[in-house]
């Protein structure tokens, strides 16, 4: 049964930590092959989910040491049906790894959390097409259809929440909102920004979360900005507009790199933790909802500590 999903506890402002760039990760710290940056492949892997146990106890370790709460995210990013047929799973196998991914990190609540440390288990969705391609772009029925089918995959498992990450658009974020809904799901939307801190179709990203909003009866839990440096978002919300209180968490990268940059990129580029932490310090001030803490590409445990000691030394 879903222990949080009536009232999620990273509402109350408390901070929470989640992981870092779990794909980049495992593929250049560790040696994993990812096809498709399918990390929930490896769940049918002998050692696959020991290796993601692992991964994930890193971080718990973090969040235990300095009393935060945490948010774990499941490594069903690519876990949907059009990624899915290029690994070669049937409708069955993939309703099955999204759950064995759940379990895994029921597993780990259970082991982990106390009265004082509340875990939040959170189904991770990624977008239908490639993260960064503006053209990758479905329509707002579409995004629902399509969708759906992980979504209440989640439902029937002990998922708090889905948090749909990178998003790039709002109508596929409108269409995900709309199947959380549907089956009782909070959900989170976490857009991708490009160098100039819009969207990749162009969009700003107040006026998406706008969107999003009006035509969902403000259904986001809340919002988040992942897959993007600080430096390349910082400016844009520098402005004390009031949709700044409907972001909720921080996903960054580690590197300043563009995303073709980064797609392009053989080595991986893991920028400073200290630095990364001072720049959360500075979003932090524009973003006074933003209590849901971690990384994305290029990040890892170091970049995670680093951003849990400025924090609770601020």
């Amino acid at each position: 049964m879903a222990r949080y999903r009536d009232r999620l506890p990273q509402s109350d402002g408390e901070l929470f930590l989640t992981d870092g760039g779990m794909e980049t990760t495992l593929i250049f710290h560790q040696g994993i092959d990812l096809p498709y940056f399918a990390a929930f492949d490896l769940l049918r892997a002998a050692d696959g989910p020991a290796a993601l146990k692992a991964y994930y106890e890193t971080y718990l370790d973090i969040a235990k040491a300095g009393a935060a709460g945490f948010v774990l995210e499941s490594a069903t990013w690519r876990a949907s049906r059009d990624w899915a047929e290029k690994l070669g799973y049937s409708t069955d196998e993939l309703a099955a790894a999204n759950c064995q991914a759940i379990e895994l990190l029921a597993d780990l609540r259970d082991a982990y959390e106390t009265v004082d440390q509340r875990i939040v288990i959170s189904g991770c969705i990624g977008p239908r097409g490639d993260g960064y391609d503006p053209n990758a772009r479905v329509t707002a029925d579409e995004s629902e259809a399509y969708h759906a089918e992980q979504i209440r995959t989640f439902a029937e498992t002990e998922c708090d929440l889905v948090s749909a990450l990178t998003m790039t658009n709002a109508e596929e974020a409108i269409g995900i909102t709309r199947a959380a809904a549907a089956v009782g799901m909070p959900v989170v939307i976490s857009f991708t920004v490009e160098t100039d801190g819009n969207l990749p179709t162009g969009q700003k990203l107040g006026d998406a979360v706008a969107l999003v909003d009006a035509a969902t009866n403000e259904a986001p839990a809340y919002y988040m900005i992942n897959c993007a440096h600080p430096t390349h978002f910082e400016k844009r919300i520098a402005t004390g507009e009031a949709w700044l209180d409907r972001v909720g968490g921080l996903r960054a990268n580690a590197s300043t790199k563009s995303h073709a940059e980064l797609d392009e990129a053989e080595e991986l580029d893991d920028g400073d933790p200290e630095e990364l932490a001072a720049d959360y310090g500075r979003l932090r001030a524009h973003l006074r909802k933003a209590n849901v803490l971690g990384g994305c590409c290029g990040t890892d445990h170091r970049h995670v500590q680093a951003i849990c000691n400025a924090s609770l030394a601020g």
